[in-house]
């Protein structure tokens, strides 16, 4: 069942959230995603069957939250994101990012390390808005950008993403591959080979940037963006049983 948190900033922010016993998990998803998503939901089932909590939300602009997905940035669905691991849950968290959600989870770390136990990521995309968007426009989206405030990428889908500058600039603000990044817990990085979205490479300078004894990369083959076939959705849990037994 849908609930809602009601935040002091005026944002409505949907949730499900289930209860259990031991170290909590929070589902982060992914730029225009929302939790009713394959790994939102099958992660939900088998945290259920393990008997431990589970919170999965969508940022505002996404899903049933309130707002418009072309009016929010990054610090906004970051402020979401902390929003939601202070008032719905207890103690560290296991967060699971994927793609955008492993940006906002770096920053859930930086912001709130005590409410972190560890970290698993599904194709983070670290600083996307920057190294991404920014970076592969063409002079004339750099010009549309700026007069008009606004401009277009595809998106895989039928309609193309809407890239507003606000998006852009925000972005710049919360960038985490720029300065030092130490994360003193578990953190397990999944990414696929057949991953259209975010490169081998972007999965290899985020392992490399990351200060912490215990971080691991796995390649998947033919693994894509979604990350969602029962074969990986079994080494995301897997990943989390990893950092399980290393915080004991």
């Amino acid at each position: 069942m849908t609930d809602f948190l009601n935040c002091d900033n005026g944002r409505r922010i949907a949730y499900n959230r289930i209860d259990g016993k031991g170290v909590g998990i929070v589902f982060l998803g992914g730029f225009m995603s929302d939790m009713e998503g394959t790994k939102a939901v099958a992660l939900e089932d088998w945290a259920r069957a393990q008997g431990r909590p589970f919170l999965r939300f969508d940022y505002s602009g996404h899903g049933q939250s309130s707002g418009a997905f072309a009016d929010g940035c990054i610090g906004d669905w970051a402020e979401d994101a902390q929003a939601a691991i202070t008032e719905l849950t207890e103690g560290p968290q296991i967060l699971i990012g994927s793609s955008m959600g492993g940006w906002i989870s770096l920053l859930m770390c930086k912001r709130m390390p005590q409410r972190v136990a560890g970290l698993v990521g599904i194709a983070a995309a670290p600083d996307f808005t920057e190294d991404r968007f920014w970076a592969g426009f063409s002079q004339d989206q750099r010009d549309e950008l700026t007069e008009k405030g606004v401009t277009y990428v595809p998106s895989g889908y039928e309609e193309p993403y809407a890239i507003s500058r606000r998006l852009i600039e925000d972005g710049r603000e919360n960038l985490v591959l720029r300065e030092a990044l130490p994360l003193p817990f578990p953190v397990r990085l999944l990414q696929g080979t057949e991953d259209g979205s975010v490169t081998r490479e972007v999965a290899l300078r985020l392992l490399d940037h990351i200060e912490g004894e215990d971080v691991s990369l796995t390649f998947v083959r033919h693994a894509d963006h979604s990350f969602s076939t029962p074969a990986c959705l079994e080494r995301v849990q897997n990943a989390v049983l990893e950092i399980d037994a290393a915080i004991g």
